[in-house]
């Protein structure tokens, strides 16, 4: 890619198709939280009133701060951020895995 010592590697990532640090772990984490969707719980399932984050996954409280830096709870954190696009399609998991590898190479 003929590429120097100190050139900034965005560009070649972006280049490559390649996620950066940041970027392969949040999409770890959303790829886990779509995979166990069945073990969250959503906010539709409290109420029948259709709001803003009924499609949003309920966030478990927590005193242990080991539970909540966890994987699981993380995981439902940033799945709630996600834009709502990406959120459907989490029933077909090579979708989401497509779709959201998309997003994170652009954003």
């Amino acid at each position: 890619m003929n590429a120097r010592n100190r050139d900034s590697f965005c560009q070649l990532f972006t280049n490559l198709k390649i996620l950066p640090l940041k970027s392969q772990y949040i999409f770890s984490l959303l790829l886990f939280s779509a995979k166990n969707l069945h073990s969250y719980e959503s906010n539709s399932a409290i109420h029948n009133i259709n709001t803003t984050f009924s499609s949003d996954l309920r966030t478990a409280t927590a005193n242990l701060t080991s539970f909540q830096k966890s994987p699981f709870n993380f995981g439902i954190k940033i799945f709630n951020h996600i834009h709502t696009c990406i959120k459907n399609t989490s029933h077909n998991i090579n979708q989401v895995r497509s779709t959201l590898k998309g997003f994170l190479l652009i954003n």
